[in-house]
């Protein structure tokens, strides 16, 4: 994907028919699926964050739209590289083990 700030801010008015400087967070994913770009106003310019994952691919709902809406949640599983259609806890506190909380 190389489209920056100006390229996606235009698919953005397009393809989705929003404003980009609305303060809704817009996700793209590239098309091998290991880059998304998260482009946002915060009421005094356009943010673009970016990350590519080193193994794997962000998984990507299935539409037949141009948009998705997902709520903090999911897109927090995407930026850590969690499948949010089945999340699986992956190690759990137990004895012996550091925990932050005592």
């Amino acid at each position: 994907m190389r489209k920056g700030f100006d390229g996606l801010a235009v698919l953005v008015q397009h393809n989705l028919k929003q404003s980009p400087h609305s303060g809704a967070l817009f996700a793209f994913r590239g098309r091998r699926g290991d880059l998304i770009k998260l482009l946002w106003y915060d009421g005094q310019g356009m943010c673009l964050f970016s990350k590519r994952m080193d193994r794997g691919r962000f998984v990507w709902p299935v539409t037949t739209t141009e948009a998705v809406h997902l709520t903090p949640a999911p897109l927090s599983m995407q930026l850590k590289g969690i499948d949010w259609r089945c999340p699986e806890r992956t190690s759990s506190i137990g004895r012996g083990q550091p925990s932050l909380f005592g």
